[in-house]
C-alpha cells in the first residue's frame, strides 16, 4: 500500500484496509449462515448477491487485476466478472436496501456511501486483496489476533493527524469506566459519539463474559449495543472494529445524535447505560441549538451532549434492578462554566445522583489536547445528597503521559478498590450537595488535603490554570454572541 501513489500516509490506508476486511469478512460469515440454514431447512438470503460477492470476484488470487478491477470497484457501470455489463461494485454497495427483517444490507450502504477506493494502481489493490484473502474469520483464535491488532492499528492512525484523536479515547480509561459501571446482560447500552466503538468494544467484552446460554447470546448480539456516528470514517472503522470483536449485525446511527428535539425523547427511545467521551470544543449549528430548551441553548458541543444523556438515561429502574446510569468525559470548563453550563449542572444536582467524579491527570489526552478531563458518574436514583471527588494521581516518577508511554489500566486499581467502600484519603474527599448548589454549581473543585497558592505552582500547573481562564473567557464570549445574535 505505501507503493501506491493515490494513498498519502496511514489516514488514507487504514480506511481502504478497512472496506477490504469488512468485505472478506462478510462474506465468510455469510457462508458460515447459509451452511447453519441449511442444515436447519431454512432458506437463506445473503446481503451481498452474486457476482458482488467476495468469492465472486476477490477470493482467485488470478483474478481481475489491474485496470479491470479499478473498474469494477469504482465505476458506476461497467463489465463484471462473470462477462455481463451492470453496476460496480460500490455502486451495487450503496444501493442496498433491507428486507425480512435483516438490517445488514442497510448497515452495508450506510458504511459504503462514505467510502472510496484512492489506490491508483489495480495491480497493487490485487495484491492487497490477495492477502487479505488469507484471513479466516470464522477461526475464532484468528478473529481475536486481528481485532487486537486492528485496536492497534486505530491508535496508530489517531497518531497519523490530530484530527483522528477524537475517534479514540485511551483503552485504560475506556476499561476503567465499563468496569466501574458494570453494565449487565439484559440492560441497553449506548455510546452516542461513538467514534471508533471503543466504549461499545469493551462494553460487548464485558457483557460477554456473562453469556450462559444460546438466548443469552441472542440477547447480547440483537438487543443490547448501540451507538451514534454520523462522520463517514469513524462510522466504518466502527463498524469494522465491533465486526472483529465478535457482533454480527452493530447497531450504530450513522447520524447526529443531537438531531432530535430533547422535548420529544420518550421513554421508548431511553436506555439503560450510557458510556461516552462526547465531543468537546466544537460549534454546532442553530438547527441543532433549537432542539433544545431556550435557557439551554449552547454551541458547546460537550454541554449538548450532556443534556441528551440526561434526556436519554431511564427513569425506571433496569431489567437488573439497578438505576440507569452514566459515565460520561468531560473538560475542566464543564466543571467550572456558569451561566447555560450551571443551568444544566443544577438540573443534574437536583433531579440525578452525581454520585462520583473521578479527575483524571493532566495529559491523559496528551499530545492530542492538553485540556484536562474528569469522568462525570451519575444515575437516576434520586437527587444528588453528596459528591465524591477522587484525584487519579500519575504514577510515581511520571510527569506526564505521551503516546508511547500512555495510561495504564492498572493505575486505576486503588481506584477501582476505593470504589466499592468509599473513605476520604489524600485522593479522595466528599462535598454535600449544597455547598455546591450554594457556588453558583461550581464542580471545579480542589483536593482539600493539596492546595498550593497558585504562585508557587509549578509551569504546567500555572499554564492549566492559565488556560482555564482562556476557556472561560471564550464561553463567556460564545454567550454574549448568541445573547446579540437573539437580541438581532
Amino acid at each position: 500500500m505505501r507503493k501506491d501513489k493515490g494513498l498519502n500516509g496511514d489516514l488514507d490506508r487504514l480506511p481502504l484496509l478497512t472496506w477490504i476486511m469488512f468485505l472478506k469478512f462478510l462474506d465468510d460469515l455469510e457462508q458460515q449462515r447459509a451452511d447453519e440454514s441449511k442444515l436447519a431447512g431454512k432458506k437463506f438470503r445473503p446481503a451481498v448477491e452474486p457476482p458482488y460477492r467476495w468469492r465472486d470476484w476477490a477470493a482467485n488470487p488470478q483474478g481481475i487485476t489491474g485496470d479491470e478491477l479499478l473498474s469494477f470497484i469504482n465505476q458506476d457501470e461497467t463489465r463484471l466478472p462473470d462477462g455481463k455489463k451492470g453496476a460496480g461494485l460500490f455502486a451495487y454497495l450503496r444501493s442496498l436496501t433491507s428486507s425480512n427483517g435483516d438490517n445488514r444490507r442497510d448497515v452495508v450502504a450506510t458504511v459504503f456511501r462514505g467510502v472510496d477506493n484512492r489506490m491508483k494502481s489495480g495491480y497493487l489493490l490485487r495484491d492487497v486483496i490477495n492477502k487479505v484473502a488469507g484471513i479466516h474469520f470464522t477461526a475464532s483464535d484468528e478473529l481475536h489476533t486481528l481485532g487486537a491488532l486492528y485496536e492497534t492499528m486505530l491508535r496508530e492512525m489517531r497518531d497519523a493527524a490530530g484530527d483522528s484523536g477524537e475517534f479514540y479515547t485511551p483503552r485504560a480509561v475506556v476499561r476503567f469506566m465499563v468496569e466501574v459501571t458494570d453494565p449487565t446482560l439484559g440492560e441497553t447500552v449506548l455510546d452516542p459519539a461513538s467514534g471508533t466503538g471503543g466504549f461499545l468494544v469493551e462494553a460487548y467484552n464485558h457483557l460477554s463474559k456473562q453469556v450462559k446460554t444460546v438466548a443469552d447470546r441472542k440477547r447480547l448480539q440483537g438487543s443490547s449495543l448501540f451507538g451514534c456516528e454520523p462522520k463517514s470514517l469513524p462510522y466504518l472503522l466502527c463498524q469494522m472494529n465491533l465486526l472483529l470483536h465478535g457482533l454480527d449485525a452493530p447497531q450504530i446511527d450513522p447520524n447526529n445524535a443531537l438531531r432530535f428535539k430533547l422535548s420529544e425523547i420518550g421513554e421508548k427511545d431511553r436506555v439503560d447505560v450510557i458510556l461516552t467521551n462526547p465531543p468537546f470544543g466544537g460549534e454546532e449549528e442553530k438547527g441543532i441549538q433549537g432542539n433544545f430548551p431556550e435557557d439551554r441553548q449552547t454551541s458547546e458541543t460537550a454541554l449538548l451532549f450532556l443534556q441528551l444523556i440526561m434526556r436519554k438515561l431511564k427513569r425506571q429502574q433496569t431489567t437488573a434492578g439497578r438505576p440507569g446510569r452514566a459515565a460520561v468525559v468531560v473538560p475542566d470548563g464543564t466543571l467550572f462554566g456558569d451561566g447555560v453550563c450551571a443551568r444544566i449542572k443544577e438540573e443534574l444536582l437536583t433531579d440525578f445522583n452525581l454520585h462520583t467524579i473521578v479527575r483524571l491527570p493532566n495529559g491523559v489526552f496528551a499530545p492530542y489536547t492538553p485540556i484536562r478531563t474528569n469522568i462525570l458518574f451519575f444515575d437516576r436514583s434520586g437527587p444528588t445528597k453528596h459528591v465524591w471527588y477522587y484525584e487519579q494521581p500519575m504514577p510515581d516518577g511520571r510527569k506526564n503521559y505521551t503516546k508511547t508511554l500512555p495510561i495504564q489500566f492498572s493505575e486505576f486499581g486503588v481506584c477501582q478498590k476505593w470504589w466499592t467502600k468509599r473513605e476520604e484519603n489524600d485522593h479522595a474527599w466528599k462535598v454535600p450537595v449544597k455547598k455546591l448548589l450554594d457556588s453558583n454549581c461550581n464542580l471545579d473543585l480542589k483536593n482539600p488535603r493539596a492546595a498550593p497558592d497558585l504562585e508557587h505552582l509549578p509551569p504546567d500547573e500555572l499554564a492549566e490554570s492559565v488556560l482555564k481562564k482562556a476557556l472561560r473567557i471564550a464561553e463567556l464570549m460564545r454567550e454574549i454572541k448568541t445573547h446579540l445574535g437573539a437580541r438581532s
